[in-house]
């Protein structure tokens, strides 16, 4: 009888781990359907943007660099 009653209650378990996981994707899809998603002009301006600051602080980062390792040499000479 024990070994029943502890089959049947790891089988309640994992129904509820399914029950819980099924009502997570549920939630997540219905959640998905609410969003806001951007057009592919404001995508575009925005990935614009983004690649414009980056390659203005890599130019900002090298310039550094290169002034404050010629300081470096200059100090180690």
């Amino acid at each position: 009888m024990a070994k029943n009653s502890a089959s049947d209650s790891k089988d309640e378990k994992e129904q509820s781990k399914f029950k819980r996981l099924s009502q997570y994707v549920e939630d997540s899809r219905l959640e998905l359907r609410k969003v806001s998603w951007p057009t592919l002009k404001e995508t575009r301006s925005a990935t614009l943007m983004v690649l414009g600051f980056v390659t203005i602080m890599a130019i900002l980062l090298g310039l550094v660099d290169l002034g404050l390792s010629s300081l470096i040499k200059t100090i180690l000479s």
